[in-house]
């Protein structure tokens, strides 16, 4: 079997920017796979926050190289690599190799219904209250609207979208921008904009303070879950979590992390970074019966993949089976 490791770079349609910076490229690595006459793709979004650059997955990737062969599984692949985006471009591969050869769907495959469309959240990029408003008026026919914030101006910026898309439903995203003094005065303000969900207010690792408050909104750990290995700290901290491949390390942990979430009664959310149509395919699977999903990643960029996905307003269609699984 045959592993072809590429870097490549989308460009962003203008400048998408959170709390730990801005973006004008998407950047990824594409993994393709290939045994006989059949080929597998996946893709991965290498995150600095998580200390990943293209060069180290890429890196990461061609270290199995010698491992891999055609007698090598999804199992296999859990015990190369740690969770991460070099997995998960593996993982994603290996799911459409597989149903390239069999011609058994992804989510058959997982004992799943066919995939249905699902709705997606729609993405404010940071800037200032009034740009802001601005971008919610253009969308303010999207049902919900997730809002990338700092901790300065925050309530402004929230206000001033509310008053420009006033029927969406908005989730906030502070990227760990927030203090814990901001926590309980902010979520309570909140309450008034059709805010239905807080992602992420503070660090990762400084975040048990959330143990010890009531808030009206709930609140959802993105940058605090990566695996179902990290999950159990965080019961009683967050009311729901965000999942994504990248941090998983592919759909196969993403499905697992889901179940045990779910029987410790927290919510679900599927998100992406940003990447093409190719990254959001296998979390369509992920996304079926979610409490909320955030896959608009291919909506900011100035192209995408070959066969994409189809974006109806903020209803994604399930995949081409050309593009993945």
């Amino acid at each position: 079997m045959k592993i072809e490791i590429n870097p490549e770079s989308f460009p962003v349609a203008g400048v998408f920017s959170i709390a730990r910076g801005s973006k004008t490229l998407a950047e990824i690595v594409t993994v393709i796979l290939r045994d006989g006459t059949a080929e597998g793709w996946g893709e991965s979004v290498p995150y600095a926050r998580y200390g990943e650059t293209v060069r180290s997955v890429m890196d990461q990737l061609a270290s199995v190289r010698p491992k891999f062969h055609t007698k090598t599984t999804l199992a296999d692949i859990q015990t190369m690599l740690p969770a991460g985006a070099a997995r998960n471009a593996l993982d994603c591969a290996m799911w459409d190799l597989q149903t390239k050869k069999t011609g058994v769907a992804v989510y058959a495959a997982l004992g799943l219904d066919a995939i249905k469309p699902v709705t997606t959240a729609y993405t404010l990029s940071l800037d200032s209250p009034e740009n802001m408003a601005i971008k919610a008026r253009e969308n303010a026919h999207r049902p919900i609207l997730k809002i990338k914030l700092d901790g300065k101006d925050d309530l402004e910026r929230v206000a001033a979208i509310h008053a420009n898309a006033p029927k969406s439903q908005l989730i906030v995203d502070a990227n760990e921008g927030w203090s814990s003094e901001q926590v309980v005065p902010f979520s309570e303000s909140l309450a008034r904009y059709n805010v239905v969900l807080i992602e992420q207010p503070l660090p990762a690792g400084a975040d048990g303070f959330l143990g010890e408050i009531a808030h009206p909104i709930p609140i959802c750990a993105d940058e605090s879950v990566h695996d179902s290995a990290t999950l159990q700290g965080l019961v009683g901290l967050y009311d729901v979590i965000n999942i994504k491949t990248d941090k998983t390390g592919g759909l196969t942990e993403a499905m697992k992390l889901r179940q045990m979430a779910e029987q410790q009664g927290m919510g679900v959310m599927v998100g992406c970074m940003l990447g093409t149509s190719l990254a959001m395919a296998p979390a369509m699977i992920l996304a079926q019966n979610a409490d909320f999903v955030d896959l608009d990643g291919p909506l900011w960029l100035q192209k995408d993949r070959d066969h994409p996905l189809i974006y109806d307003n903020s209803q994604i269609l399930p995949p081409n089976p050309k593009l993945w699984g």
